[in-house]
């Protein structure tokens, strides 16, 4: 174990057919749970926080920060105590949508597919459908919520200073990270990882530890969820300046007087479409940083001309810099699940107990007492009808009246239908990689990605593991409340694949041959990384090679996932360098 990085541990009858069970996993994973209310969450008052139609048509700052996500409000916060910041945040912000804040709606923003959404679906070219944030706090405001750090072992690899590190990560969580309260399914959960040999329990620790645990959340304990943009109450109010709606288009890049390209700047536009600047002041060690995540990052590079040559020309894109491996070593960890229906009531929870195994998979769950709840107009989620449900229909046969008896059908369902939960496995790395190209110069156009998963052997091999470690504990003395008796193990993973959960063909032994039930029923858990890997893209310090007064910093520049979940260690990354370079460039000052 690396020196300064420590580990610290801390102590009914069912109704319904298969058809049915479709609809249910899908409104789990991507509609929410809606059931319950929390209370509303205070809402910090940020005095420099505004509309980016506000803004100047030209303004100079000593730091642009691009994106205003799990990395970037850290960053920001840190750097306004010395210098002035700008932070850009193409979306809006996450107070007072209770879509965002409250956990009993998680998935609701997920589902919703307006412009002003604060997410965004893309569908990878592997036919996985997922979502990238568009709001301050990023993705923070998202996901599931579950707080936990990576392992010693990952810190050291990355190069990064240890003692920093757990200082980084203790500054975020006195904001935004709890200890959850475990009820009856979670209990389960835990209780049946370890009767099957996810030994020993380290009971609640932040920290990665094998064996099985209970985790941090960023929900508070009356559901109020907490999120990146909450560390902007650490910034200086008066060396920063939030723009929200800005939506940046280009980084300027111009020479001193050699052929190496400097930045000075980036070009943005607000709500209106009106054209803004922001420029570095000249002189002294100002920068630009890009931190608009794994799809964002490599995809501004590129549109501003740093990225594969001959990409960039065929879009007409002038070359600034030709870097081949801008958008190379895209990954997103797979996840796979099983849905179990409960003859039993369940809490609402999301993930809280993980089992991280010797092998290579996390195994994690979530539940609720129901998971359609509301209107019976409500689009159901990410693979509502109008996606997966009708992803199986012949496009030219997805008609209004088509969709609206998907939606009649799922509004009939009895309640003890959407009783129940899924447990989850998702493998550590990955291994298998692959690539984002550019579809159009349109920033707020998604690339085309493409995840390749299970590409490698040794991906599939622990998806394997994962799901038969699940199938153990759902059939453990310790699950033996939650299951039903005439359900068998194949009845349950057939109820699961055969559901629209992604775009992928399925086929007759998916139940059968568990290799080919992961690549059949194979969804995102949203950890997708890469695109401007270190050693790579960028050096050591996260500046990108080849051009100065440039560095990316966010989970763009990870070659795998830190942890079993990695939004605690975007936070500690922004906190962290934003320390690293403050230290930098006061002792350069310093000794001018």
């Amino acid at each position: 174990m690396m020196a300064g990085y420590q580990v610290h541990n801390r102590q009914g009858r069912y109704v319904g057919a298969a058809s049915a069970f479709g609809m249910i996993l899908l409104s789990i994973f991507h509609m929410g749970f809606y059931a319950a209310s929390a209370s509303v969450v205070p809402e910090p008052t940020y005095s420099f926080m505004r509309n980016a139609t506000e803004a100047p048509a030209v303004s100079y700052y000593d730091y642009i920060i691009v994106g205003g996500g799990t990395a970037g409000c850290p960053l920001a916060a840190t750097l306004s105590q010395n210098y002035s910041v700008l932070l850009l945040e193409r979306g809006g912000s996450p107070y007072g949508n209770p879509n965002i804040t409250n956990l009993a709606a998680f998935g609701a923003a997920m589902s919703d597919l307006s412009l002003s959404s604060p997410s965004q679906r893309f569908i990878s070219e592997d036919g996985v459908i997922n979502s990238r944030a568009r709001v301050l706090g990023g993705a923070s405001c998202l996901n599931a919520g579950f707080y936990t750090r990576a392992s010693p072992e990952y810190v050291r690899d990355a190069g990064w200073d240890g003692n920093l590190v757990n200082e980084s990560y203790q500054w975020g969580e006195r904001k935004v990270a709890f200890e959850p309260t475990v009820r009856q399914w979670q209990a389960a959960v835990r209780d049946g990882l370890m009767e099957v040999g996810v030994q020993p329990y380290n009971g609640f620790t932040y920290d990665h530890i094998y064996g099985t645990k209970i985790g941090g959340t960023i929900f508070d304990e009356a559901g109020n969820r907490h999120t990146a943009a909450d560390l902007l109450q650490y910034a200086n109010p008066t060396g920063i300046t939030v723009l929200l709606y800005a939506s940046v288009h280009k980084i300027l890049f111009g020479t001193r007087g050699t052929s190496r390209p400097v930045v000075h700047g980036v070009t943005f536009r607000d709500s209106r479409g009106i054209k803004h600047r922001a420029y570095v002041r000249p002189g002294g060690a100002s920068e630009v940083i890009v931190s608009a995540g794994a799809i964002g990052s490599p995809q501004l590079l590129m549109l501003s001309g740093v990225g594969p040559a001959d990409q960039l020309r065929a879009h007409n894109i002038s070359v600034v810099l030709d870097q081949p491996l801008v958008g190379q070593g895209m990954s997103d960890n797979p996840m796979n699940a099983i849905f179990v229906p409960s003859p039993s009531p369940v809490e609402i929870s999301l993930i809280q107990v993980v089992g991280i195994t010797q092998f290579g998979s996390y195994i994690e769950a979530a539940s609720g007492e129901n998971f359609a709840g509301g209107s019976s107009a409500r689009d159901y989620g990410m693979f509502s009808p109008k996606i997966g449900q009708l992803s199986t229909v012949p496009p030219k046969q997805r008609t209004p009246e088509v969709l609206a008896k998907a939606v009649e059908a799922m509004s009939a369902l009895d309640a003890a239908a959407f009783r129940g939960g899924f447990i989850l496995e998702k493998i550590m790395g990955p291994l298998s990689t692959g690539h984002l190209e550019l579809r159009t110069r349109d920033v707020d156009d998604n690339p085309s990605i493409t995840f390749n998963y299970f590409k490698d052997p040794e991906d599939l091999r622990r998806c394997v593991q994962g799901i038969s470690t699940i199938e153990r504990v759902i059939e453990s003395r310790s699950f033996v409340n939650f299951t039903y008796d005439y359900f068998s193990m194949q009845q349950l993973l057939n109820m699961t694949v055969n559901s629209p959960i992604n775009l992928l063909p399925k086929h007759r032994n998916s139940s059968t041959s568990l290799e080919q039930y992961c690549r059949d029923s194979v969804m995102t858990i949203w950890h997708y990384h890469g695109g401007c890997q270190v050693g790579k893209v960028v050096d050591r310090d996260y500046k990108v090679l080849g051009v100065d007064a440039l560095r990316v910093i966010d989970g763009s520049t990870f070659n795998s996932s830190p942890g079993t979940n990695p939004q605690a260690t975007v936070m500690m990354l922004g906190r962290y360098m934003g320390v690293q370079i403050l230290n930098e460039r006061l002792a350069r000052e310093g000794s001018d």
